[in-house]
């Protein structure tokens, strides 16, 4: 095991054989860990091996079975989010757990005002004290501090400026540990740059902060001890910048995996099968020319209002363009609603799951057969639910999606087999050409393996894949070209081999050289 590296300060939180128990569920099989002040980690490991239960337990949201929690050497076993906060522990979680009908002001110092209050919020705090307190906090992180920011609702501002406004919380409320879930997912590599210099003030100031992440190389750039989990175990701990990609998958999975290109170039050009023609969609994106052959990958990718997003959309039906066209096989297609556009063979896994993709509450049959009703129905017109089961059950078994049964609602599986189960839900339609809009965003490093080979596969028989994606890694592993979409059109088209991720990058920031190879 590589050395650790050096931790600043005196311990702040220890757990000591932490168990925890869900009905029949072992969550948590003596987890000990020691978080010292000033401390950076890095809590890394597969959906579903105890990382979301361990955190809950440090924040307080559910007790553990048995074991101890110390802060600052005080056993604080058994305690309550109020009580988390007081101790000096903030969580800025996935959804930042912002009240987005509040002012930017208002949300910095719920954390204070909550435990002033004890949790209740009836005490009337000085707005004048408020925004005192939010400037100091915005200030810390590079964020405005005029009244007119102060009084924003977070509704109204960008997730990257969000997910900044609920960190300067955690500053307001003066954290010895802040723990940050999953926080570059929607983030671009400047906002990435500007989060990890914050990050570091925070550590100055002798806050330790612990990740969740599955992002390694955003780890590696923070440095630090790596907190490898495995079926409710902590497996390994590690300097993150000495860990190889290879080790960590080993320690999370139990298996090696990929770490090449997973694309096998093919040796002879694919045959047209969709062509976009001058598409075009007012203030989105404009005069969209691009080809997709027979089983070729093609990788899009830009900033966020590179028009990449509603791109994606106008293929699906769900914003049809006003200019251009779309043919498949040689036949014109009609992107003026989505059931068209499934009928003629494309299929769209959004980049939200959550929102947009499943439907949480019900089964995974549900889930999965509801785009291919009309195939399973009876002479009578009702569902043949043995036809339903085999159908689900080809599924789990050919996407490796673990769950108790075909009948478990989706909500009761991790991440990645959640997103396993909202791509074999549009497989199930046999498509001609499969858009898969951010496919791997915030599920863990075995799961993108699986998702990357359930690609190929699918290339390999001849459906033909869009892959839109920030992750330049994921492109450049998985796709024959790359176009990327800049102000609203494509910059450029590049051959994936042989392709180094900063002339990517430097294309999408739009300081690309002229020494790419293009395709």
């Amino acid at each position: 095991m590589p050395e650790l590296p050096a931790t600043r300060g005196t311990p702040f939180l220890e757990t000591r054989a932490l168990h925890k128990f869900y009905g029949g569920v072992h969550a948590l099989r003596g987890v000990s860990l020691t978080i010292n002040s000033g401390g950076s980690y890095h809590l890394l490991g597969e959906n579903g091996c105890g990382k979301s239960t361990l955190i809950k337990i440090i924040s307080g949201a559910q007790p553990a079975s048995s074991g101890q929690l110390l802060i600052r050497g005080q056993d604080m076993t058994g305690l309550d989010p109020i009580a988390a906060l007081d101790a000096g522990i903030e969580t800025v979680y996935q959804d930042l757990s912002l009240l987005p009908n509040l002012s930017v002001a208002e949300n910095i110092g719920l954390s204070q005002q909550l435990v002033e209050s004890s949790g209740r919020l009836f005490r009337r705090i000085s707005p004048a004290q408020i925004d005192d307190v939010a400037r100091r906090a915005l200030s810390e992180v590079n964020l405005p501090t005029d009244p007119e920011f102060l009084a924003r609702q977070i509704q109204t501002l960008p997730i990257a400026i969000r997910q900044l406004v609920a960190i300067a919380r955690a500053i307001a409320s003066k954290a010895g540990l802040v723990i940050m879930d999953e926080p570059t997912t929607s983030l671009t590599k400047r906002e990435v740059r500007n989060l990890i210099s914050v990050i570091r003030r925070l550590q100055e100031s002798g806050t330790a902060v612990l990740f969740v992440t599955h992002k390694l190389d955003e780890a590696r750039e923070i440095g630090g001890t790596g907190l490898v989990m495995r079926d409710g175990e902590l497996v390994q701990q590690c300097d993150v910048t000495q860990a190889s990609n290879a080790e960590i998958g080993l320690w999370m999975t139990g298996r090696e995996l990929e770490q090449g290109r997973y694309r096998r170039s093919p040796g002879t050009p694919p045959a047209p099968l969709m062509q976009i023609q001058g598409l075009g969609l007012k203030d989105a994106y404009r005069d969209i020319d691009l080809t997709i052959g027979a089983g070729e990958i093609l990788g899009v990718t830009g900033l966020a209002d590179s028009g990449r997003n509603d791109l994606a959309k106008s293929l699906a039906g769900l914003a049809p363009p006003d200019r251009g066209k779309v043919v498949l096989e040689g036949r014109p297609l009609d992107p003026s609603e989505p059931a068209s556009m499934i009928s003629a063979g494309i299929a769209y896994v959004p980049e939200d799951r959550l929102t947009e993709g499943l439907f949480l509450e019900k089964s995974i049959s549900a889930n999965v057969t509801m785009s291919v009703l009309d195939r399973l129905r009876n002479s009578l017109g009702l569902l043949n639910r043995r036809k339903a089961r085999a159908l689900t059950q080809k599924t789990l078994d050919e996407l490796r999606i673990v769950a108790a049964g075909t009948e478990a609602p989706v909500q009761s599986l991790s991440g990645g087999n959640q997103q396993r189960v909202l791509i074999g839900r549009w497989l199930a339609t046999s498509p001609r050409v499969l858009i898969l809009h951010g496919p791997t965003v915030g599920v863990d490093v075995g799961s993108k393996d699986t998702i990357f080979r359930i690609i190929q596969a699918q290339a390999e028989n001849g459906t033909g894949i869009m892959l839109i994606s920030d992750d330049l890694p994921e492109l450049l592993q998985n796709c024959d070209r790359i176009a990327v979409m800049r102000d609203g059109a494509v910059s450029r088209i590049f051959t994936a081999e042989g392709l180094e991720e900063e002339t990517l990058y430097n294309e999408i920031a739009g300081s690309g050289g002229e020494n790419a190879r293009e395709g």
